[in-house]
């Protein structure tokens, strides 16, 4: 792809660059559409490798179902929150973890042969080479061979069942390892118990220890079953860990390895309720059909097979990371008190809980990602996270930014759950008790509330700098009593406060709380005093108001939220035609956006390939970063500075060089976050956005332009019509990235916009795309 420019002399200035792409050739033949209707096996086009060569505890998934308490998978590294779990270039299993979860883990296990050479060192002594060449995964299924004991292995899970099946050698010692006391990705596991229950059960508990993040320790208990009886128990004294010794047979070896937060009776009843069988074939059966159901929610034709590919483990991972945590009878863990104790959700009719539970990573960046996709697509699932949110509150007393372990982390910064929930709400997703949800929020945005925090500010509220936002109109950098958590970056904050507020006015108004929606309204606009006007960006100052001397607007965070002064300078999505009119108008702000477009695309849109590379000084510069989430928005920011051919361009590009990459060693280029950064994937290659989060009424979805010839969205007819919505596109090529018309239900669309109802009541959006730019046409 290339870009021809030519810029005329004048004030308008950049409304004079007329664009065009060169054609290219892809590097596969491009998907035909297929007239006939089919089944299609979405899965198969699912890989789960994806950017596992920089992964993270949480980050890899095999055998695990939709947000599945147990996500069970082998680890070749075991030390630290990032870098660990799964990584791809390792060659060594060092056990397959049954919890791979936001600053959680625990019951890990390695099958293992053992002889009178190794059975006092195996407990130290047991990790085993493996081969990809003999490796196979797919979304729910890991199939590996231990090399060392050459035991095949094999695993799948339900939601809260891990299930193994394992051949061993004939005329080898069968034996399994419970690693249960280990330095485990996040966190240390300590306190390991394995008892011998009957002659094929066991039972357990281990403990997390706390984590700077998650400061308090939790219980996991778990039931074991196994389909062949247990010879001997052995504990060993040096590391406190279990071996169990299994009568030799020919048959395969099955372990169900159910897991609980609250009770080994209720892990038990997890096996009871989910595993009642030892049908392993028709456990990974059902969780392909889980699976495909929820992947084929979106159906696409055309691009390229790898197009595909691509698509479909990126809308994967829209439903992964975040993980359940309350039991199938609805007890959960609740530590926001001062004592530990076991929550009980509410029950239907028919007993089974209305909602489920979660233990999930910060909400930050998901006004961009999961507000849109889970809203439009999956609408249930966003429905259950803000009956999830709001049992927090229920009760710790705030709605959580990132909870784990059933406790409040403080992840981030700011009240980032307030625009999931609103928009929630403004979808109609979430419809009861609405006045007792805005007063759940309007706490968060007040003194007392998470908005006085930074990040993972447990014993204190000074952090977050919101004194200063409500009596100055900004947060001061630094803060001047000191250092009390991360993040404490004041010009950052006090953009995302802006932002959070202005969605919090938008429920207000629905309500008709008018003196809440002027007051809200008024504190969105303290955007505008950290933008200085002589330098022409966002810029930190003082608790005095006095601007950062030496102040270099590509110097990574100093005020800024792992971003740049750039980057972060258009974190403003409620009032963009404010931020232009600071800019000096439209032209100006376009001309100046397009630049640092310009000069992004040298390093391919991102910082580096990893979130660790950001702050290095060869990518930290960079001025707009779609690796990490406070730019990523930015290509959809020209649709709403009324130059939509711009953000058709940059967004193609954006992909083609950042998001389209098929293997071990590309994905993401920093952070997956638990689903943020597939959502956003999956919504730049449909071609469709919100800007705000879609927390206003009626909310607005932008137009951009997509990678596929047809798009299908399943709307959820609990929550919408029970229709389909379909993009088709015209004349769509890698080169032809311009969309020149736009009609909807056979009427003509302006502005490249188009509202919730008009979507979710189905229909037909047609796009004629092109390879110029019919701006100023």
């Amino acid at each position: 792809m290339k870009l021809t420019q030519s810029i005329k002399s004048g004030v308008a200035g950049i409304g004079f660059i007329m664009l065009s792409l060169m054609s290219c050739k892809s590097e596969d033949k491009r998907i035909s559409l297929v007239n006939k209707e089919e089944v299609r096996d979405y899965v198969s086009k699912v890989y789960p490798q994806l950017d596992t060569e920089n992964s993270r505890w949480f980050f890899f998934a095999s055998a695990s179902r939709p947000f599945g308490m147990v996500n069970l998978s082998p680890d070749t590294e075991l030390k630290g929150a990032w870098g660990s779990g799964y990584r791809y270039k390792l060659d060594t299993i060092k056990g397959f973890s049954h919890i791979h979860a936001w600053q959680m883990s625990g019951v890990s296990v390695m099958p293992v042969t053992i002889s009178g050479v190794n059975k006092k060192t195996v407990y130290s002594d047991f990790y085993s080479k493996f081969s990809h060449d003999k490796e196979k995964i797919a979304p729910g299924y890991h199939y590996l061979e231990l090399d060392r004991y050459q035991i095949t292995s094999e695993l799948t899970s339900t939601k809260r069942v891990g299930f193994h099946q394992y051949a061993f050698p004939k005329n080898q010692q069968a034996a399994i390892l419970f690693n249960l006391n280990t330095l485990l990705g996040p966190c240390k596991n300590s306190g390991g118990l394995l008892e011998k229950n009957e002659a094929k059960e066991l039972s357990g508990k281990m403990v997390m220890e706390p984590t700077h993040r998650r400061p308090k320790p939790l219980t996991v208990y778990f039931k074991v079953i196994l389909n062949t009886n247990i010879s001997s128990l052995e504990q060993d004294t040096k590391t406190g860990n279990y071996l169990i010794s299994l009568v030799q047979t020919n048959e395969k070896v099955l372990m169900k390895v159910g897991i609980s937060y609250t009770s080994v009776e209720n892990a038990a009843n997890n096996i009871k309720e989910e595993l009642p069988h030892w049908n392993f074939d028709d456990i990974i059966s059902q969780s392909k059909t889980e699976w495909n159901e929820l992947l084929g929610r979106i159906d696409v034709k055309g691009g390229t097979e790898t197009n595909q590919k691509r698509f479909y483990t990126d809308l994967w991972r829209a439903l992964q990371g975040r993980r359940t945590i309350n039991d199938v009878n609805g007890a959960y863990p609740d530590n926001t008190g001062a004592a530990f104790r076991v929550g009980q959700l509410p029950l239907d009719a028919n007993g089974k809980p209305k909602h489920n539970h979660y233990n999930s990573d910060s909400f930050w960046g998901a006004q961009w990602t999961l507000n849109t996709l889970w809203g439009l697509v999956y609408p249930e699932i966003m429905d259950d996270f803000v009956h999830s949110l709001m049992q927090y509150y229920k009760d710790g007393g705030l709605i959580p930014r990132g909870p784990s372990g059933g406790n409040y982390t403080y992840v981030m910064t700011g009240a980032s759950s307030t625009p999931f929930i609103v928009s929630a709400i403004q979808k109609g997703i979430v419809k009861d008790d609405l006045e007792g949800v805005y007063q759940a929020l309007k706490k968060n945005h007040m003194p007392g509330g998470i908005m006085e925090k930074a990040g993972y500010e447990h014993t204190t509220n000074l952090g977050g700098g919101l004194k200063y936002y409500i009596e100055k109109g900004f947060v001061p950098y630094p803060i001047p009593e000191g250092n009390f958590g991360g993040h404490q970056d004041g010009a950052s904050l006090t953009m995302e406060y802006a932002y959070q507020d202005w969605t919090l006015a938008q429920l207000a108004k629905k309500l008709n709380h008018h003196e809440d929606y002027d007051y809200f309204m008024t504190r969105s606009k303290n955007y505008k005093n950290v933008f200085d006007a002589e330098t022409g960006w966002m810029r930190p100052k003082n608790v005095d108001g006095i601007w950062k001397k030496d102040f270099d607007p590509y110097q990574p965070e100093n005020g800024f939220i792992e971003s740049n002064g750039a980057q972060s300078t258009w974190f403003v999505p409620h009032d963009l035609q404010g931020l232009a009119i600071l800019m000096g108008g439209e032209d100006k702000a376009v001309e100046k956006l397009n630049n640092q477009f310009i000069e992004a695309e040298k390093l391919g849109f991102t910082a580096g390939n990893s979130h660790a590379q950001e702050l290095h000084p060869e990518y930290s510069r960079i001025p707009i970063n779609f690796g990490n989430q406070p730019s990523i928005q930015t290509s959809f920011i020209f649709n709403q500075l009324n130059r939509p051919d711009l953000t058709q361009y940059w967004t193609r590009y954006v992909v083609k060089k950042a998001f389209s990459g098929l293997g071990p060693n590309t994905g993401y280029n920093g952070d997956e976050d638990q689903g943020l950064m597939g959502s956003l994937n999956v919504l730049l290659k449909i071609g469709l956005f919100q800007m705000n989060g879609g927390t206003e009424e009626n909310p607005e979805y932008q137009i951009g332009s997509p990678v596929f010839d047809q798009i299908t969205i399943k709307l959820n007819p609990k929550y919408y019509s029970n229709k389909t919505f379909t993009i088709k596109t015209i004349n769509n090529s890698p080169a032809n990235v311009f969309v020149n018309k736009v009609t909807l239900n056979n009427k003509s669309v302006e502005y490249y916009k188009i509202p919730q109802s008009a979507i979710v009541n189905g229909g037909e959006l047609i796009l004629e795309m092109s390879n110029t730019t019919n701006h100023n046409k």
